[in-house]
């Protein structure tokens, strides 16, 4: 991992993530099959919109109180096999890529929160693992109504 010498690497870091995450839904929509995916994917790129803005806006402005949540994790993720994002992916491996790279987000927020300091950014971080948390766990339950309960 990168190494960061302040709180504003850390966020610059996380930012450019978010990004990544934005751009890699707003591909997955572009490609979609149907009408249902395409609005699946806007959704998330829009909400990894929202986790850059407020990233940005607590690095322009300071720390602000965060909720939190347990969320279950139903591990199907974790028994996938990762494949490269492709244009003619199927709705399968678009779900399989999708909870893969939540999970990556929620282990970066996670390792994030144990590097800082302050309670406030420990708490920024555990929350936004949280919300990939969520996140994945969508693409779970999609997962298992769409691809295994056909199998």
């Amino acid at each position: 991992m990168k190494t960061f010498t302040n709180i504003n690497d850390i966020l610059d870091f996380a930012i450019d993530r978010e990004q990544d995450s934005v751009d890699f839904y707003n591909r997955l929509a572009l490609n979609a099959r149907n009408a249902d995916m395409k609005k699946t994917f806007e959704q998330f790129a829009r909400e990894e919109m929202g986790h850059k803005a407020r990233l940005a806006k607590i690095k322009e402005d300071g720390i602000v109180t965060l909720p939190s949540e347990e969320v279950a994790d139903l591990k199907i993720a974790d028994y996938l096999v990762l494949d490269p994002e492709r244009e003619d992916m199927t709705y399968e491996q678009a779900l399989v890529l999708a909870m893969k790279r939540e999970k990556a987000a929620f282990k970066l927020y996670l390792t994030l929160s144990e590097k800082v300091d302050r309670p406030e950014y420990k708490a920024l971080f555990m929350q936004l693992a949280q919300e990939e948390s969520r996140h994945k766990l969508r693409f779970e339950l999609e997962y298992d109504e769409y691809v295994l309960r056909d199998n």
